[in-house]
């Protein structure tokens, strides 16, 4: 989103496709780890169930406190860069998000049917997660300044935050009580 309110739209791309790629790597790398310790390990499949939703109920406290601040959309602009430049940055911060390494380990695990083809499971979860962030990227592209003109008031960002973190807490009591 910043990219796009320093860049423009179509400039903001080439961060999108940088932060796809570590996307799409993290999730099959993951994956191809994962099928095997389904199949051989129940008890840690529990585990990472566990685990994941200890992260979620933690972003989502971690949303409901996070602080507000009344700044302006071009707050955090970046300097001009090459399309190269930014597809880099963007695989980079992807590739360095420990978040995302641990969602794909304690989260997708969760809609793997263990007696089924876990490869073919995995394939078809890891192109639906990337086309639903792709279309989330181009909303955020899209969408940058209109949001970040509507967030620029203190009380609209503390209820955009009291409602993610409430999101991602009821997801991770439900994650915590429903059976594998």
């Amino acid at each position: 989103m910043t990219r796009s309110i320093a860049f423009g739209v179509w400039r903001s791309i080439a961060t999108m496709a940088g932060c796809l790629t570590a996307l799409v790597l993290v999730l099959s790398a993951s994956a191809a780890g994962m099928g095997a310790v389904l199949v051989a390990s129940p008890e840690l499949f529990a585990i990472l169930r566990y685990l994941g939703a200890t992260y979620l109920l933690y972003l989502g406290v971690k949303a409901w406190r996070a602080p507000v601040e009344g700044k302006g959309p071009d707050h955090g602009a970046v300097a001009f860069g090459s399309a190269l430049r930014l597809y880099r940055n963007g695989l980079v911060v992807g590739l360095s998000n420990p978040k995302l390494l641990l969602f794909a380990a304690a989260f997708l695990p969760q809609f793997v049917d263990q007696r089924g083809d876990a490869a073919s499971q995995f394939t078809i979860l890891i192109a639906t997660f990337a086309v639903i962030e792709t279309s989330w990227m181009t909303c955020y592209s899209f969408g940058g300044r209109s949001i970040a003109l509507f967030l620029t008031k203190p009380a609209r960002q503390r209820f955009f935050n009291r409602v993610t973190g409430s999101m991602f807490t009821g997801f991770g009591v439900v994650l915590a009580f429903t059976k594998a």
